[in-house]
């Protein structure tokens, strides 16, 4: 039986997959190559995989929808393996943190972020993990969602393997040691 549920969030199809929108995707992609889990399944609306992080028993999701309908698949995953809302995190983009910066956050609004509003409208409640991972915000002349929709720049694109393996520590960090500790370490860099 899972004790966690890391969820990360993003766009289906590949049109998407390199979008700055689709970070928690690709955190949970790094999190599936640098720990034991089983072939993903696709059920109830999400890729789900099963591993071991640090000896945790943790399920991997994907939800295979668009960002502002990721609330259901998670629902689903997470009374399915009997996984409390407690021990759901979601992994997903912000647009308030720079490029590279990892935060913590234990509950909570959406700061009007549709696929955390989701999870929120869905479980009618705030009470989950999140990991935010910055993605700065738009530069002059381009709008939010263009902003989210595009690629990473070639600089960006080089530190991305570091981010990665820093969020996937901050994900270890959570399921070992608590979500204070993750908040002690992570939010203060």
């Amino acid at each position: 039986m899972p004790e966690y549920l890391v969820a990360g969030l993003g766009n289906p199809g590949e049109r998407y997959a390199r979008t700055r929108h689709n970070i928690g995707f690709r955190v949970i992609d790094a999190l599936c190559e640098t720990c034991r889990t089983k072939e993903p399944a696709i059920t109830d609306g999400a890729e789900i995989r099963s591993g071991t992080i640090e000896g945790i028993d943790v399920l991997l999701v994907k939800p295979l929808c668009y960002m502002n309908q990721s609330g259901p698949p998670i629902f689903r995953a997470a009374g399915s393996y009997g996984v409390p809302l407690s021990r759901v995190i979601a992994i997903h983009d912000d647009m308030d943190l720079v490029f590279g910066r990892i935060k913590i956050k234990e509950k909570g609004g959406s700061a009007g972020h549709k696929g955390i509003q989701s999870i929120i409208d869905t479980f009618q409640d705030d009470g989950f993990i999140r990991i935010r991972m910055g993605i700065g915000h738009p530069p002059a002349g381009v709008s939010g969602p263009d902003h989210v929709l595009s690629a990473f720049s070639a600089d960006e694109s080089e530190r991305l393997p570091e981010w990665l393996r820093k969020a996937c520590d901050a994900v270890a960090t959570i399921l070992c040691r608590g979500t204070t500790d993750g908040m002690n370490r992570f939010n203060r860099a």
